[in-house]
């Protein structure tokens, strides 16, 4: 091929492939998922990744909506979109709005209805290290139900997930978007909000945000506690400040007497959930509407206590804001213990407001989303899961051209025995041993299986434990190397193959 007409292989920045071990790794987990939220009553559901611009805009919040991929629309010329704006595309950015919109578009659908899903999102965020702007959420959610019945529901989903997955200790924190709205009302926070510039900010930053912001942009600030500190939270509710790439972040223009009184919410803690309340109570006891909604938090933390998820697995915190601006009510997210610098591995709350602007009536709905890529990340460094690229548990060596025949039977007869089995269908040989040796110990195979035709007249054949002596296996040139060697394996009568491959992977676990 001529140099002109070769394109050079590359990723837009942000994305990534996802090569063999990682996707196994990846379904394992995603199956484990599956398993436990189907185990609950809840029924898959399929949305396409595209939807109407005027779909996913004005759900959840400026930042939300400044992150969206726009594609041009096939079905209409760049004029036609911009005479009519509906006429606009855009990737979705969560699972959670186009499930509104299916709601309303489907009249007919049982309620409750309890749905999962899980598919990539698309986000035109600024890239960072394990930060991509594809990645999968796997989302639960229960629509038409009002109780509260509903959010322990989801948080106990969450945590016999979590479990499922052997993740190690973990911690579901939960708070209640209508306390947070106590805390403005506490903290004397009123709209509009103008926000303030930090010194050096240029014209042409400022000309790209609006130059006010709602009251509950403070949710979306105090979401970044965890990742930036109170120090960097505070910056942002007051004057601004200039981060370490040198963009300039906008505060929100609040007196330092308001971030006091937010201070005071956020130093409400403790051990016990009961504790928190009675903090809470007394915090908020000049405030006529706190009793209600406090109320309402102390009785998902009953609930939770009755079916067993004490505090060393849920904690009521505070601070739990999440960042989307759809959230109404009870609002939780999970960490896991053991690797904190992962942030959030499963987030969600109760959204009773967003389908209404599909449907001119205020529909109940509660749900979270399992964040697949950041949670396998963290289960892998702490090897709680492995990477493995094959399927394939048994390898058939093709020694002998000769014996291509029953090479094929001996798969075929493994694979009817439901054992994952993969015949070597590259170039066959005694001379190239070592090179299907390495094959198999590259793809992580745990067994090959050995005949040539010494053993085929002799009636047996080799079950070869790769893992066991790998390095010598590597060293054999030959075949006569090899048989020297013999490493990690047996000899057994051909009608014994099926027995003897599955009591070695039965010694393996596999």
């Amino acid at each position: 091929m001529a140099d002109s007409a070769v394109v050079e292989p590359r990723l837009l920045r942000g994305l990534r492939d996802l090569l063999p071990d990682q996707m196994r790794a990846r379904q394992q987990m995603i199956d484990t998922i599956r398993g436990v939220y189907e185990s609950y009553g809840f029924v898959p559901l399929g949305t396409p990744s595209l939807e109407y611009l005027d779909v996913l805009t004005g759900s959840a919040g400026q930042e939300a909506n400044q992150s969206l991929f726009r594609v041009r629309n096939p079905d209409r010329t760049e004029r036609e979109q911009t005479e009519d704006p509906t006429e606009r595309l855009g990737l979705r950015f969560d699972l959670t709005v186009p499930l509104a919109r299916v709601i309303a578009q489907y009249p007919n659908l049982p309620r409750p209805f309890r749905r999962y899903q899980v598919a990539s999102v698309f986000r035109a965020d600024k890239p960072d290290p394990g930060r991509y702007r594809e990645f999968t959420q796997f989302d639960i959610d229960s629509v038409g139900v009002e109780s509260d019945l509903a959010d322990t529901e989801i948080i106990a989903v969450a945590c016999d997930a979590l479990s499922a997955l052997n993740v190690g200790p973990y911690q579901v924190r939960f708070s209640s978007r209508r306390v947070l709205n106590l805390l403005l009302e506490f903290a004397e926070v009123r709209e509009p909000i103008t926000l303030r510039w930090p010194k050096g900010t240029t014209a042409r930053h400022m000309a790209d945000e609006s130059g006010t912001r709602a009251a509950r942009d403070v949710f979306r600030v105090l979401d970044k506690l965890d990742k930036v500190g109170f120090e960097r939270v505070k910056l942002e509710l007051t004057a601004g400040y200039q981060d370490e790439s040198g963009d300039m972040i906008p505060g929100l223009g609040l007196e330092d007497s308001q971030v006091e009184r937010i201070r005071a919410f956020l130093a409400v803690e403790g051990e016990r959930r009961d504790d928190v309340l009675r903090q809470l109570r007394e915090l908020f006891s000049g405030l006529p509407d706190a009793t209600a909604e406090i109320d309402g938090l102390a009785r998902i933390s009953d609930r939770l206590g009755g079916l067993g998820y004490a505090e060393d697995r849920v904690r009521l915190d505070l601070s739990i804001a999440r960042g989307l601006a759809y959230y109404t009510g009870p609002v939780f997210e999970a960490r896991l213990m053991e690797a904190p610098q992962y942030g959030s591995v499963f987030g969600g709350g109760r959204y009773d407001d967003l389908v209404t602007r599909f449907l001119g009536q205020r529909i109940p709905a509660t749900g979270g989303s399992m964040g697949v890529d950041r949670l396998l990340a963290a289960l892998v460094e702490k090897e709680r899961i492995r990477l493995v690229p094959s399927t394939a548990q048994v390898l058939v060596t093709t020694l002998d051209p000769g014996l291509t025949d029953e090479y094929l039977a001996i798969a075929g007869e493994l694979r009817r025995a439901g054992i994952r089995t993969e015949p070597f269908l590259g170039k066959p040989g005694y001379g190239q041993s070592k090179k299907q040796f390495r094959y198999a110990d590259q793809c992580r195979v745990p067994i090959s299986v050995v005949l040539g035709g010494d053993e085929k007249q002799a009636g047996v054949v080799i079950v070869k434990q790769m893992d066991v002596g790998r390095q010598l296996t590597q060293q054999a040139g030959d075949r006569a190397a090899w048989l020297e060697m013999r490493p990690g394996e047996i000899r057994v009568p051909r009608a014994d193959l099926v027995a003897a491959v599955r009591e070695r992977l039965r010694l393996l676990g596999e």
